[in-house]
């Protein structure tokens, strides 16, 4: 075998000095806690996911300013108009196809 450099015997001196100062009464979360936390980790990077999937999906439409062009209130109110109706317009159907 060969010999053992300066920087590793002396390596090997600190962590045989550090073994032996290390209590035995002393708990510590071992191997069963790594398992747990690792578990809890990929448990968030799953919804984490899930979340940015979810998210992608909606679609967002946001309305014009009014109040920055001129013709854009007008068309913003016809635009919510026609969604009523469209709205009243299920909502009736719907009503009598129960019927």
């Amino acid at each position: 075998m060969p010999d053992m450099s300066a920087s590793a015997s002396l390596a090997m001196t600190h962590l045989v000095s550090f073994a032996a100062e290390v209590d035995e009464d002393k708990v510590t979360p071992g191997v069963l806690g790594f398992i747990v936390f690792a578990v809890m980790a990929l448990a968030v990077w799953a919804l984490m996911k899930s979340m940015n999937k979810q998210m992608g999906r909606i679609e967002f439409k946001e309305a014009p300013d009014p109040g920055k062009t001129p013709g854009a209130a007008d068309e913003a109110a016809k635009a919510e108009a026609k969604e009523t109706v469209d709205g009243a317009a299920k909502g009736s159907a719907k009503g009598s196809a129960r019927e």
